[in-house]
Formats: C-alpha cells, structure tokens, sequence
C-alpha cells in the first residue's frame, strides 16, 4: 500500500507543469517569484500532490478556479520544500469562503456540553479532523502585503504540521534528536520571552497573538520566517535557526 503512495506520488511530481500554472502562480503568490528554478520545480511537484489528494470546495457563495487551488496549494508547498513529507496526513479537506466568516465559541461543561458564549469571526482555522478552512479576501491580503508577517495559508497549514503527531502544541513532528532538543529549548525560551514583552507593552517582531498559546507562537513564528526571515533573524536569532533547521530552508538568500 505504501509502495503504491510513493509510485502514484512519484508520477504526479514528474508530471509536467502547465504554463498556464506557473503565469498564475508568478502572478499571484510573491513567495514564488523569489524561489530558484530548482526550488520551483520541486514545489511544482508537490503542488501536483496536493491538487490531487486534497479536496478544494468553496463555501458561502464561493466559486473556485485554478488561480484559487493553485495559489493555497502553493502556500501548503512551500512549507514541505527540501523535506521528507507525508503531505499533511490528517488533513482532507480546504475549504475557501469569499471573506471572513464567523463561528461560535463553544464552552465544554457537563451540564451543557455545547454552550454557545459568543463568536469568532476568522481568516482562517485549522482542524484536527481533517480540513483547512481559508478567507479568499485573507489570502488576497496575505499576498499583497508579503512583507508584515501575516499570511494566513502559511499559518494554518504551520497548524496542521503541528497536528502531525497529536494536538496542536507548537512541537511539530522532528526526526532529527539534536534538533527535537534544541526546539524545546528554544521555544520555550521564546514563548516565555514573548509573554513577558507582551505583558510589559514592549514592541515585538512576533504579533502579539502568538503569545496566545505554544501551537499559535509556532503558527506565527513560520510567518515571519518566510515574510520577515532578516527582522526575524536579527532579533531573533536561536528562534530563526531552529525554523531553518526544521524547514530546511534559509529565506534570508531571497530578499
């Protein structure tokens, strides 16, 4: 079963990539503009997976073209580049609504297991279960403003890596033991640091969100990494390195 994965894998990675794909992608994700040719093909490759294994399906009103599925893919991609990858296991499903979109707050109690207290209105959300949801408007935001640290693809697909190997905890699946330990070194450090500088009205690189939680400090953190990797480098420099360990990635040689 798992031979047939990787052969039925290996023939969609060595299918040809249409012109027509990469004009869109050139056109629409600034990320991909910047890569090396050789960096390009292999997200191409995975870009052919994803399309194929994942399923795409617009909500509220949503209708979806391959500028669309091509540009959310292309994001899921770039976080896979020059890494063994499973293409996001647990996820099934992407959704995309045209903008925004509200869900409830919910509050588990034994007498009323499903309290509704209020509501969210999101980007984007990451689930456990298997889907992706994405604001249309978000990623249009994310892409024409690459350089704030706010991408919406790259923070919810960085959830479901974290998701990988159980809940979202900011400790995404690490083969390598030096860099398992480093991570939890260094993030707890920076997590702390965060906290504390949120707390004390101190200006970060990181948004202040992340100090939300581990899980939303890594889905931040990737952000930066790949829309502000020199500010981030600069001011954070163990935490960048952890991250171009983990991506196998220096963004710093494309700006």
């Amino acid at each position: 079963m798992f031979g047939f994965k990787k052969r039925r894998r290996r023939r969609l990675r060595d299918q040809p990539f249409p012109e027509a794909w990469r004009e869109t992608l050139t056109a629409g994700v600034p990320y991909y503009r910047r890569l090396p040719e050789t960096d390009r093909e292999e997200l191409h490759g995975h870009i052919h997976v994803l399309l194929d294994e994942k399923n795409f399906e617009g909500c509220g009103g949503m209708r979806l073209d391959d500028a669309v599925r091509l540009a959310i893919a292309a994001h899921a991609g770039i976080l896979l580049l020059h890494r063994e990858t499973e293409y996001y296991p647990r996820l099934y499903s992407i959704l995309v609504y045209p903008y925004d979109f509200i869900v409830e707050k919910l509050v588990h109690h034994e007498d009323d297991p499903l309290h509704v207290i209020g509501e969210d209105v999101l980007s984007g959300e990451a689930w456990a279960q298997g889907a992706v949801i994405l604001s249309w408007d978000g990623m249009l935001k994310s892409v024409k403003h690459d350089r704030d640290g706010y991408n919406v693809a790259i923070h919810e697909f960085a959830h479901q890596l974290d998701m990988e190997n159980g809940p979202p905890d900011g400790f995404p699946y690490i083969r390598d033991r030096a860099l398992r330990a480093d991570w939890a070194r260094i993030m707890h450090a920076e997590f702390d640091r965060l906290q504390r500088d949120v707390d004390r009205g101190r200006a970060t690189v990181l948004d202040d969100y992340a100090a939300e939680d581990p899980a939303e400090f890594f889905a931040v953190a990737t952000e930066c990494f790949f829309e502000m990797p020199r500010r981030l480098q600069r001011r954070h420099p163990e935490l960048y390195d952890v991250l171009r360990r983990f991506y196998c990635q220096d963004p710093t040689t494309l700006w």
